[in-house]
């Protein structure tokens, strides 16, 4: 059964060149050496300067040399996708309401902003493909894809032509065999299931589980487990984004073995790896 993902307990390369070199270097598979350079994502953009999950955090992430960011899309009340984290406008809007109940022109209206960070300005909901628009030739989408129709997704990221550079969480058990079937050559990554904490649990999990890229928290790994779901053909991409993000956590969860990270403060983790 594929975990449905929560909060930020759950949570897949880089632009054209480190995508083909990893394909050639691995095969269908992902699982790189443990010298391999780190796969930075940018968690719903960089929103250290800018509002989540708008077109200036993805922006921004790119400048900082991000290999992917992490776009949320669900879909509006008649029929488009549209970039948003939660379930409500609530949190980053000066609105209220379901997104799935609200149109598009009605989401258009509203300010996004961080409440907590006033100074970061106003912006607004963008489209999923004004974000692939925004994305294209500069960084990887790392596609969270919470809810909509799978035909009409792909078919937007054939038309931007982003279908090389884009791997697709999966939220519901339902939606990998139609993924699966729409996008076959499309990474496709799960959450490591809470039940799961040693190699036997995972080698029964990776018979119903076949896909490129597994992730969830650092917190849920061994380095014994890293290289059972390494040799198994599948990169392991964990969630770093808690309090106290830092150098010494990097270090301690570099030291697993995996091949990616996902992080609240894509600058410094980029400075961080590449100072390495």
């Amino acid at each position: 059964m594929i975990p449905v993902r929560t909060h930020a307990k759950l949570r897949l390369h880089t632009v054209a060149l480190l995508f083909i070199a990893t394909i050639l270097s691995h095969g269908t598979g992902f699982a790189q050496s443990k010298n391999a350079k780190l796969i930075v994502i940018a968690h719903r953009g960089d929103h250290t300067a800018a509002p989540e999950n708008t077109i200036k955090s993805y922006d921004d992430a790119a400048a900082t040399g991000v290999d992917y960011v992490e776009v949320d899309v669900r879909t509006s009340s008649d029929g488009q996708l549209v970039v948003m984290h939660d379930g409500t406008v609530d949190r980053m809007t000066n609105g209220k309401g379901s997104v799935k109940d609200m149109s598009w022109e009605a989401l258009q209206q509203l300010t996004v902003s961080d409440k907590n960070r006033p100074e970061l300005g106003n912006h607004r909901i963008p489209l999923f493909a004004d974000v692939l628009k925004a994305c294209r030739g500069k960084v990887g989408i790392y596609l969270d894809f919470k809810d909509g129709d799978v035909a009409q997704t792909w078919q937007l990221i054939q038309s931007n032509h982003m279908e090389d550079h884009i791997v697709v969480y999966i939220n519901r058990e339902e939606d990998l065999s139609r993924w699966q079937k729409a996008a076959p050559k499309v990474p496709l990554m799960v959450s490591l299931p809470d039940n799961i904490n040693d190699i036997q649990s995972y080698l029964q999990f990776q018979k119903t589980a076949k896909v490129q890229i597994i992730d969830g928290s650092y917190r849920d790994y061994t380095p014994e487990l890293v290289k059972a779901i390494n040799k198994n053909g599948q990169s392991i991409w964990v969630d770093v984004q808690e309090k106290g993000e830092d150098p010494s956590l990097w270090n301690k969860v570099r030291a697993l073995g995996v091949q990616g990270m996902q992080t609240d403060h894509p600058r410094e983790l980029i400075k961080w790896r590449d100072g390495k």
